[in-house]
């Protein structure tokens, strides 16, 4: 039996978790309606009122919020306290265009440390361990979130930021890091360059908690082995609050939403229509009890399942599936949906690395697949003909993965550019 951060709503029985969200879903909806007039004129737009929502059963019935919405309130028109009540900001990258400005209350605040204090002791965190944090700090969720967390627990926090592979390893080993957090493409990195400096020996990693990005079954159990560790996933979004939304336990069959202050719901991408428990579809997300920034039925674009199956850990709350991918992130080539993990999972299934890159094109009006791999050091020759057989090896195997031709091209270790936040995977110059 797992150890919990706060086991009365962790472990909470399945009718009593939904009567708290009911009961804080209407307060929400009244605060939403009473203090957020952008989202009130886009109810009413929809053709619904406050006095239309009685029960969480109602949800179908309010608008979507997708993150254009969240753009062109920037920067205050989605926020529903007083700036003088707010006192954290987080922000999205905005590589589209405009930021998405998350708000925070101390409430709020409290809230996203306490969900990501949950995550560490699901991971078998406790007041005597050690956590490096390489995720980046600043605007960015990741290492606010997790360090956040880390003190809420009482651990001894190293606020690394990411960058710096140097430092990050001194410290690791001379302060004695347990528990590790980061995107997982920056673990395998670190895992690389402790391989490299001969330090597994120094390491007192025990457990590690990586997310931000999309990784594979395969891409964990490389990570286990380079760091000797445990991995575990968590979730979240910039919109929702950050890490924390959901987390694994030991089970690592799925990643635990804390419905006492988040309610999930799976939707048909293409016609918003609620799908049944079990069914694969884009995850939605409401905030149930978030001040500033309240979100309603926020797409996720994250395609998975949700599922309530008993769990050994004891905790009750429903399991979201590790996220098959992003439906902004799928490619669609020659007519087939493909999603970069895919492919992924088919490099570290044939001795690979997670360091690859893909290249869609289109050439006289048909689309292109090009997937550059790094030869690991074990596989590294440059014996043409050895090269050849091993590409046409991988060409096979993608072929029976994603039913189209990819053609696959093996260069030298590390030619690759590492990235120490999210990795870079896809370049569609199909786009340009």
């Amino acid at each position: 039996m797992s150890n919990y951060f706060q086991p009365a709503y962790e472990t909470m029985p399945t009718a009593e978790i939904r009567a708290l969200q009911n009961e804080k879903f209407l307060k929400q909806m009244q605060h939403v309606w009473n203090d957020c007039p952008d989202y009130r004129k886009k109810m009413e737009a929809a053709g619904v009122s406050v006095d239309d929502i009685h029960s969480l059963e109602d949800i179908a019935k309010l608008p979507f919020t997708s993150k254009d919405d969240l753009r062109e309130a920037y920067p205050y028109a989605m926020l529903a306290k007083p700036l003088a009540d707010c006192v954290r900001i987080q922000s999205t990258s905005g590589t589209t265009g405009k930021r998405v400005i998350a708000y925070y209350t101390q409430h709020d605040l409290d809230i996203w440390e306490e969900c990501c204090a949950r995550a560490l002791v699901a991971a078998g965190g406790t007041k005597e361990d050690v956590v490096h944090v390489s995720y980046g700090y600043g605007l960015f969720t990741g290492g606010p979130g997790l360090n956040g967390g880390s003190h809420k627990l009482g651990c001894l926090t190293l606020p690394m930021s990411s960058g710096n592979t140097d430092r990050q390893l001194q410290f690791m080993t001379d302060l004695g890091s347990t528990i590790l957090s980061c995107t997982p493409s920056y673990a395998a990195y670190l895992g690389e360059s402790i391989k490299e400096r001969g330090l597994r020996g120094q390491l007192k990693l025990k457990a590690g908690i990586f997310g931000a990005e999309a990784w594979s079954e395969e891409m964990r159990r490389e990570i286990e082995q380079a760091l000797g560790i445990k991995a575990y996933d968590i979730y979240g979004l910039t919109e929702i609050s950050g890490p924390g939304v959901s987390f694994e336990c030991e089970e690592q069959t799925g990643m635990h939403i804390n419905e006492d202050h988040f309610y999930a719901e799976i939707i048909d991408p293409d016609t918003g229509e609620v799908l049944p428990e079990g069914a694969e579809g884009e995850l939605v997300f409401t905030c149930l009890d978030k001040e500033a920034f309240p979100v309603i039925r926020y797409r996720t674009k994250d395609i998975c399942v949700l599922s309530r199956k008993a769990c050994s850990c004891g905790r009750t709350f429903v399991k979201m599936v590790k996220p098959r991918g992003r439906s902004d992130d799928m490619l669609i080539i020659k007519g087939v949906n493909v999603f970069p993990s895919q492919i992924e999972a088919v490099l570290l299934d044939q001795g690979y690395q997670a360091n690859y890159q893909l290249i869609v094109d289109r050439v006289n009006n048909s689309d292109t697949l090009d997937v550059n791999v790094e030869m690991t050091p074990e596989k590294f020759t440059d014996n043409l003909g050895v090269i050849g057989e091993m590409e046409k090896k991988l060409v096979g195997a993608l072929k029976a993965m994603l039913g189209i031709y990819a053609k696959v091209h093996l260069v030298a270790p590390k030619s690759i550019t590492r990235s120490e936040g999210k990795a870079v995977r896809v370049i569609d110059k199909r786009k340009i």
